[in-house]
């Protein structure tokens, strides 16, 4: 093929923390991708797997380009990860988790974080929620994240709920207000009398309990039972990773 009629390249420089991202044939530090001419980068960032919404600042010869950037030939481009922590599309932030994050939904409620979750939604679904409400999808998969009708996700980094909870937080850094949310369907509790609940807990817990708090969406009724410790462990994790 004669020199005029060679492909163009450039050349994506990509961070530690984005790598695992990528798709297992392209994952490496330094990447060649060939330039069409037409394509943005934030496409060609999509094509090795990496979701816009994990990437920072993307750097041409130390200038901050915008995704909707045209490559020019032999460029060479660095991805940073996003800023921490970072803003949401609402103060305080909103999440939708989807299918596979039900534990991490509970323990973000359990911090008065407003994070909704359904065992049974769909992608589709959960995209047109989250734009609907304005909330930022919580996912571990990165597939997910590359769809175009994605506007505000975040790639929960972590397989243990601990670990990912750690990571929601730190890169957030949502107000915390443990106590005050139902862990099981998001809304917020209120304070209950003991004598209105009196038939609806055991007579041991009627003896050593005084201070109770109802959901007015499911009804539960919670006090500081056995788990305490443990559930105090957990915000004492969210307010370090903070």
């Amino acid at each position: 093929m004669p020199d005029d009629e060679a492909p163009q390249t450039l050349t994506i420089v990509v961070a530690p923390v984005l790598q695992p991202l990528m798709f297992g044939r392209r994952r490496s530090s330094r990447v060649t991708v060939r330039d069409d001419g037409a394509s943005t980068i934030g496409h060609l960032i999509g094509s090795l797997g990496i979701p816009l919404t994990e990437v920072g600042d993307i750097m041409v010869n130390d200038t901050i380009v915008d995704p909707t950037w045209r490559p020019t030939p032999n460029s060479t481009v660095s991805l940073t990860p996003r800023h921490r922590p970072q803003a949401a599309p609402t103060d305080p932030p909103r999440f939708l988790l989807d299918v596979h994050l039900g534990t991490l939904a509970r323990r973000l409620r359990l911090l008065g974080i407003d994070a909704a979750w359904s065992n049974d939604a769909t992608d589709d679904e959960l995209i047109a929620q989250a734009s609907a409400t304005r909330r930022v999808i919580l996912t571990r998969d990165h597939g997910l994240l590359l769809r175009r009708t994605v506007r505000d996700g975040a790639y929960v980094r972590g397989n243990q709920p601990a670990d990912q909870l750690v990571d929601v937080v730190n890169r957030f850094a949502p107000p915390l207000a443990p106590w005050t949310r139902c862990p099981a369907c998001n809304t917020v509790v209120v304070p209950a009398a003991k004598s209105a609940i009196l038939s609806r807990i055991q007579p041991g817990t009627q003896r050593n309990y005084d201070a109770f708090a109802r959901c007015p969406g499911c009804e539960r009724v919670f006090w500081q039972g056995a788990h305490y410790d443990h559930l105090q462990r957990i915000v004492a994790q969210a307010r370090a990773a903070i």
